[in-house]
């Protein structure tokens, strides 16, 4: 079975990332919520950034107070997505004349209700993105945890609509993202910013036989599913975590205090 590994290092700031791990090409996806603490590190990272609808709004009210610059308009000339995209009923008029006078592409789909802005965003990035180039790719996606849970259970559901992309869900607290069944999964625990709480558990489908290794309650050939037993508040004990399942799980750790 073929490995896939995951790595944290968009957390670290970009002139301290490993020199032993390959680099990633990265793709930035604000939702309409607050953004988190680290969100500068995040930006730094990306090669695209996308506002879906009233994610904009956040990038235009909160990165001054995040970056502690005392110039709003210097912070929000510096801080411009390329592309807006999403039903466009969440951002505020005066940000999208803002950024579409800064360069930013308006990309506007009220015209489809049948998918979240979230979908939106995601099937521009598949799409654009050549085949032979997704394996290196990873999407961060903020503001896709807390607030309402039929929001979260929909971001969620993204993972699994494409999950044959690297797809990571951030908050303040933590990230979640999808292990295909497919594959068997080495995770790298940059253990300065993440950890030592994880959890790993199946969505959708049960496991009939999950292993694991680096962690402090591992699985052995275990079964998971909702109404028995899931892997919570579980704790990471090594560099590497190896994970590999006959269904796909959903892999959860803690963030530390960033700043």
């Amino acid at each position: 079975m073929d490995v896939i590994m995951h790595s944290s290092s968009f957390l670290l700031p970009k002139l301290y990332q490993p020199v032993n791990k390959p680099v990633k090409n990265y793709a930035l996806v604000v939702l309409n919520q607050h953004l988190p603490r680290f969100m500068p590190r995040l930006w730094d990272h990306a090669n695209l950034r996308i506002c879906a609808d009233g994610g904009a709004n956040h990038i235009f009210d909160e990165m001054y107070q995040i970056t502690n610059d005392e110039d709003k308009k210097s912070t929000r000339n510096k801080y411009v997505p390329e592309i807006i995209e999403g039903d466009m009923d969440s951002i505020r008029p005066e940000v999208k004349l803002f950024y579409s006078s800064q360069g930013s592409k308006i990309s506007d789909k009220s015209h489809n209700q049948e998918t979240t802005d979230l979908h939106k965003c995601i099937s521009r990035i598949h799409h654009c993105t050549p085949d032979d180039e997704k394996p290196n790719l990873c999407v961060l996606v903020t503001g896709a945890l807390g607030g309402r849970f039929d929001h979260e259970a929909a971001n969620i559901n993204v993972l699994y609509l494409f999950s044959d992309m690297r797809i990571v869900l951030l908050s303040d607290d933590c990230l979640i993202r999808l292990l295909p069944r497919t594959h068997r999964h080495e995770l790298y625990i940059e253990s300065s910013v993440e950890g030592p709480h994880c959890g790993l558990f199946p969505v959708g489908a049960p496991s009939t036989s999950t292993t694991t290794t680096g962690l402090k309650w591992n699985l052995s050939e275990s079964k998971m599913r909702f109404g028995s037993m899931i892997s919570t508040s579980n704790i990471v004990q090594s560099e590497k975590v190896t994970v590999e399942s006959d269904a796909d799980l959903l892999w959860t750790i803690s963030l530390r205090n960033l700043t």
